[in-house]
């Protein structure tokens, strides 16, 4: 019954081993206005790579894949939400977008990923010269700017991690371990040169102890750095806040602060789910398109180191400044008030817990009149709803759903704080090109 049917209808001819007449080009796969080609384009014509290029100067060897290919193949990747080199390469093999950014090209995972480490830092400068496209296309308004951060866990397992606490214990444990081992085998040397043979010295560490010798090196090297990293936080932290250096500064960290074996650099961090081993990404965002104008990453938990780097990134990467700034709480300091004021930048920065409906703090805080941080909480409370505070909410907190959410941006591959800014700066180009693409399609 099928069969007849069948016969009484035509269809059109479908075969795969059917060659055509011209050869297809890239541009055949991927209709015209596609993002492929939007970033392809950008990328050869808008872009200075020359700094890229200029690292391939050994004419020995075999001819490398094409860095402007490379570059425009990580930025296409990231605009997708596709971050991993294995999943890149994937891509490349059967994906037809793009086969339009690499002309059909096949780059293997370990060439991606190689080149990404290579290049790190001058694929991370990209995001000033991508902001600078943005503005040209009046995507760039400063009048009103809105600050945050986000965590992002890092490439390391919170588990992995010991805090000051537990290394002052176990590092006289560890200690007496390998020194009752060592007293033992300098003992019974004779003995063990008869047993193990003449080819062995008899007191080699077994693999045990080895493990607990270089479990041992690795406690003492983050107790020390714990213990220097305390004096300089504390240092940091009260001049952000605008109270001069202390004048007893730790001279060792508290016990519950905890250094991570896999990526020393991260830090734990309070996220909206729990404590996540992680980094502390800050934006700062152009309200009228949402563009970035600024971007930045620390392993410091406390936001209010941050507000004066950004608000001068915004400055260097623009050439002018905000009129306009708004932040959460965590960046609340005299120091950052005193900064806003002194830049002639307006701002609206939460002192304390803010409501929804009215934009203005819950309920009042007892602060010490004449204060900046009391000038600032009268002026909120004063502007209730109609405070420009309000737009925080709304300019900058869209921006890392994006990020996260949309474009599945939620851990770091690399480890250290210099590798992870590198990626922090290539998301945030990713996210500018995307709202540059809008306005040229």
């Amino acid at each position: 019954m099928w069969f007849l049917w069948s016969m009484a209808k035509t269809f059109r001819e479908w075969s795969v081993e059917q060659a055509v007449m011209f050869p297809p080009t890239v541009r055949d796969f991927v209709p015209e206005g596609h993002l492929a080609h939007f970033v392809r384009d950008t990328t050869v014509e808008a872009l200075d790579l020359s700094e890229i290029l200029g690292a391939y100067e050994e004419e020995r060897g075999y001819p490398p894949y094409h860095p402007v290919m490379m570059t425009a193949l990580l930025l296409y990747a990231y605009c997708q939400g596709i971050y991993s080199s294995r999943r890149m390469m994937k891509a490349c093999e059967e994906r037809v977008d793009f086969m339009a950014v690499t002309g059909m090209q096949k780059p293997d995972f370990r060439t991606i990923s190689d080149f990404r480490k290579r290049h790190l830092a001058a694929l991370g400068r990209l995001f000033t010269q991508v902001l600078e496209l943005c503005r040209k296309q009046g995507l760039v308004k400063l009048g009103h700017v809105a600050l945050d951060s986000t965590r992002v866990k890092a490439n390391a397992s919170k588990h992995k991690a010991m805090s000051y606490a537990r290394m002052k214990e176990a590092e006289p444990q560890l200690a007496a371990i390998v020194k009752e081992w060592l007293e033992k085998a300098e003992a019974a040397d004779a003995r063990e040169d008869e047993e193990l043979g003449v080819d062995r010295r008899g007191d080699e560490l077994p693999e045990w102890v080895k493990s607990k010798q270089k479990r041992l090196e690795k406690i003492r090297e983050a107790k020390a750095a714990l213990e220097a990293e305390a004096q300089s936080a504390a240092k940091t932290v009260e001049s952000a806040k605008g109270e001069g250096p202390p004048e007893n500064p730790p001279k060792e960290p508290a016990d519950k602060t905890q250094r991570n074996f896999t990526d020393p650099e991260s830090r734990i961090m309070k996220g909206p789910d729990g404590f996540l081993q992680a980094y502390s990404g800050h934006v700062a965002v152009d309200a009228q398109s949402q563009v970035i104008v600024a971007q930045g990453l620390t392993n410091n938990a406390a936001d209010v180191t941050q507000l004066a780097p950004m608000v001068a990134q915004i400055k260097a990467n623009t050439g002018r400044q905000a009129q306009e700034l708004s932040a959460d709480a965590g960046y609340c300091s005299e120091a950052n008030l005193k900064e806003l004021s002194r830049r002639h930048i307006r701002g609206y920065v939460a002192t304390g817990r803010h409501t929804h409906a009215q934009g203005a703090p819950a309920a009042p805080r007892k602060l010490k009149s004449g204060t900046r941080v009391a000038l600032m909480e009268r002026k909120l409370r004063r502007g209730a709803h109609r405070s420009r505070y309000r737009l925080r909410k709304q300019v900058a907190e869209p921006v890392i759903g994006q990020i996260k959410h949309c474009r599945g941006f939620r851990q770091f591959l690399l480890r250290g704080l210099a590798k992870v800014g590198g990626e922090w700066s290539l998301v945030c180009t990713a996210h500018n090109l995307l709202k540059l693409a809008k306005v040229a399609s």
